[in-house]
């Protein structure tokens, strides 16, 4: 995995819920724990944009509820900053189903997609619909 050079802050917890942002068949996400904790002892594993997490599917079709998926969070409410000192902010957490092998499960994606996400998992760009 790429190293990125934007500041991203951490503000997704447990039990914080993300919108579907593919074509999979969920609707909304509740993070469960993220993939790779790597957090102070004490202290809840948070996720920002571009991290892996196991959600659980709250809302979707029945093939997929109440069952653990790896998602990865491709907006997110809280500003992160770019390196040439331009803050981005998005209207909602968003993320995208992926399988074990960091591919999307969807075909494509509603809405923007952060350009980290796609500099970090290139394979994911092919279903973007908007890049921001």
């Amino acid at each position: 995995m790429k190293g990125l050079s934007t500041r991203i802050t951490k503000t997704l917890i447990p039990l914080s819920t993300l919108t579907c942002a593919d074509n999979s068949g969920a609707m909304e996400f509740r993070i469960i724990n993220k993939l790779g904790k790597g957090h102070r002892h004490g202290r809840l594993a948070a996720a920002g944009l571009c991290d892996i997490v196991i959600a659980s599917v709250i809302k979707g079709t029945p093939a997929y509820l109440k069952k653990p998926v790896r998602v990865v969070i491709i907006r997110q409410k809280a500003p992160i900053r770019r390196s040439n000192g331009m803050r981005v902010r998005f209207e909602d957490n968003a993320g995208i189903m992926i399988g074990e092998d960091n591919l999307p499960i969807g075909t494509e994606v509603k809405g923007a997609m952060a350009r980290e996400v796609v500099e970090r998992f290139v394979k994911i760009a092919g279903v973007a619909s908007r890049i921001v």
